[in-house]
Order: structure tokens, then sequence, then C-alpha cells
């Protein structure tokens, strides 16, 4: 018995490092390191953090309601836990990251071997039909890329790791170029949307816990915690060797640097042109299975939402058309459109996150209601700061400096909100 936990903590955590790891986490970590240089690692921390961290208690929250994200974020109020998991949901579906799949592929995929012979749109039209008929038409050629894809990225990226690490490609710049070097890596952690997916893809695996024996929700999340260090611990080691490796062509770069070029301009430095159409051809299909599978996702929330009444075809249809128009944008285009939704997205859903471990302890609704509206109050008013309409006391509050100024006016609302009784 031993034996096979032993086995199937392995199982699960790569499961989980699959989940996590997507071909659009390679844009990020060494960008970072690239703007912050000489404190690459204090933000490959916060990034990390915000990634890894944050995803694996989002799975570990969707574990205790069987994967029912609605159920998750019902004690905030049904329609307002409805209207975040759309939320979520919308934003790792065709708001956010299945566009970014498209253009990613189109900018480290295409553009790298064929230039812009290739027109984006084209390009963006026949990926997403090709989405949209392994999503509708699932095929086990897609489960065997998936298999294969994984391992094959993996050993990519340390081949290029470890020559960038023996051969640097050039020196560190001696002040990073940007402030706030922990809230740049927890921001740039944010636009992977990791925990967006981790709550909507708990589901597969607790369905593969249940095929093994794993029946109470005990044994589940305990099983989830082990492999989640095995998980987090692969991630770490990626992200932090992708984020050195940012740093060390940082004399070479700014802070207007192409961030899907970074990765593929290093690869090429390190291994030369036949290296930087390996990764090519690694991430374009790691970007294909990565669509198919937050398409589907998406198809089945929606569905499940409206209890059949939208079918998952329509849904379907509908993100592949919507999610090429937005690839069209560009990478870049997509990443700053996503930086303010997801300044407020987020904080609420942490905040479900956290509370969700303290679902049975905490008997008071209106600690969940407030405390989810004033983590949205708080970060509407800091996301209306960056667009000029300044509210001061939002700059001053606590944790401000990391990205986390609502941290303690969610805290006291939540408090103030468990001495106000429920109505019935």
């Amino acid at each position: 018995m031993v034996q096979k936990s032993k086995k199937d903590i392995l199982v699960f955590g790569f499961a989980l490092f699959a989940m996590f790891f997507g071909a659009g986490n390679l844009i990020f970590p060494p960008y970072l390191g690239i703007i912050t240089g000489p404190q690459w690692l204090v933000s490959f921390i916060g990034f990390t953090l915000a990634d890894a961290g944050l995803a694996l208690l989002a799975v570990m929250a969707a574990t205790k309601f069987d994967g029912d994200i609605n159920r998750m974020f019902s004690r905030a109020g049904t329609k307002l836990g409805i209207a975040i998991g759309c939320a979520d949901i919308l934003c790792i579906g065709p708001l956010l990251a299945i566009p970014r799949t498209g253009a990613t592929t189109y900018e480290m995929g295409i553009m790298p071997l064929f230039g812009d012979k290739i027109p984006v749109a084209i390009f963006c039209a026949v990926f997403f039909i090709i989405t949209y008929v392994l999503t509708i038409k699932p095929s086990k050629v897609i489960d065997i890329v998936g298999q294969f894809l994984t391992p094959a990225l993996l050993i990519a990226l340390a081949v290029i790791i470890v020559k960038g690490v023996i051969n640097p490609l050039g020196p560190i710049i001696e002040e990073p170029m940007i402030d706030g070097v922990v809230a740049e890596g927890i921001a740039q952690g944010y636009q992977t949307m990791d925990a967006f997916a981790a709550i909507a893809l708990a589901s597969v695996l607790i369905v593969s816990m249940n095929e093994k024996g794993y029946s109470t929700t005990k044994e589940k999340l305990t099983a989830i915690l082990k492999s989640g260090a095995v998980a987090c611990v692969g991630l770490a080691l990626v992200y932090g060797g992708l984020c050195y490796l940012g740093a060390t062509v940082s004399t070479f770069n700014d802070v207007n640097a192409v961030q899907t070029q970074v990765i593929v301009n290093i690869t090429q430095g390190l291994l030369g042109n036949i290296g930087k159409s390996v990764l090519a051809v690694a991430v374009a299909l790691a970007c294909l299975t990565t669509s198919i599978g937050l398409t589907s996702a998406t198809g089945q929330y929606f569905t499940n939402l409206t209890k059949g009444k939208i079918s998952y075809t329509t849904v379907v249809t509908i993100v592949c058309v919507f999610s090429a128009c937005m690839a069209s944008i560009g990478v870049g285009a997509i990443i700053k459109f996503a930086s303010p939704i997801l300044s407020i997205v987020y904080p609420p859903t942490i905040v479900m996150i956290v509370l969700a471990f303290f679902t049975e302890k905490i008997k008071n609704d209106n600690v969940f209601k407030f405390s989810v509206y004033m983590s949205i109050l708080i970060s509407v008013l800091t996301v209306a700061g960056s667009y000029g309409i300044s509210v001061p006391i939002v700059n001053s509050l606590p944790f401000a400096s990391l990205g986390f100024n609502w941290i303690v006016p969610v805290v006291i609302a939540g408090i103030i909100g468990n001495f106000i009784k429920t109505g019935k």
C-alpha cells in the first residue's frame, strides 16, 4: 500500500505539473529576469508563489467541493458566486488564455521559422479550426501528444537552462530596471492564470483519485498536498532557470523586450537555429493541446451552468471564433488587456479559495459576502488609479507595495460580517 501510495503521489504530481505548466508560462519568467536583473531570485519567488503556490491552494480548495466551482463560491451569494466563477472561466477561456495560445504559437512557433510570410489572421483561423475539430470530436492523438510533449518540452528546457548556467550569454545588469520587484513577480505570476485553470480542471484530477480508491476528502487533500509539493518543486526549478537566463541577457534588452521572443532568442544564442526550431515546434504543439483543454473546460462549464440550454457545441464554436479574433491582436496586446482584468478578478478568487478551507468553521455567510465585496472594491479602486482616477488611501494601505493592499480591508470586512446576522 505504501509503494502504491508513493507511485500515486508521483503520478498526481506529474499531472499537476502538466496542468500548471503550459507553453505560455515560458514567456513570463525570462522577461521577469531581464527587468529585475540582480534581483531575479526575489522576483522569481514572488512569481512562483503567485503561480504554482496559488494554483496548488486552488486545487485543494476545489477538492473540498468535488471540483464544483459554483458550489465552492456559493457562500458569497448565488449570483455573486456565479459571477466570479464565470469571470474565472472567461479569463482562462475566450477572453484571455485561449487567444494567447494562438498568439503565442504564431510569435514563438511560426514567426521564428517563417517570418511574416504567413499572415497572423490566416494562421489564427487555421489554429482555432483545428482546436474546434479536436475539441468537438476528441481524439487519442491529443492524449498521445500530451503524454510525450510535456517530457519532451522539459528535456529541451533542461538542456537550454543547463547550457545557459554553464555558459551565460552575458553579464547581469547592476540595477533592476523597475521598482517593486516582488510586486512585479506576483503580477507576472497572475498572468499565467494557473489558479483559474486549477479550479476549472480540478475535477479531472478528482475523477482519477476516485478511480484509484481515494474515497474521502481528507485522503484526497493529503495526496494533493504531497503531489503538489512534487509539482511545485518541478515548476520552481524550471521558472528559476528561465528567470536566471533572462537575467543573463538583461544587458542586451530593456523593459520593451518582446516577451514571446526572449526565450526564442536565448535558445538561438545557446543552441543555434536547430535549438530554436525544436523549441518552436514543441511550443506550438503545447499551445494547441492547452487550447483544446481550456476550450473543452469552458464548453463544459457553461453547458452545465445553463443546464444544457446552451449546447457544448455552441459554446465551443463561440469560443473558437472569438479566440481567433482576439489572438490576432498579438500576445503583447492580450497581456496589456489582461492586466487590469486579472487585478480585479484575482483578489475575490483568492479570498474564496482561502475561505474554502474554513467553510465548516465559518457559520455566517456574511463573512464570505463582506470579504469578497471588499476585495472587489479595493481592486477596482486600485485599477482605477492606474487610469488616473486616484484614491490616495488605496496606495497607503498595508502591503500595497506587494500588490496585496486588499488583504487588511478584507480581513476587517470579514470580521464585521461575522457579527451581522444573515437574513433567512
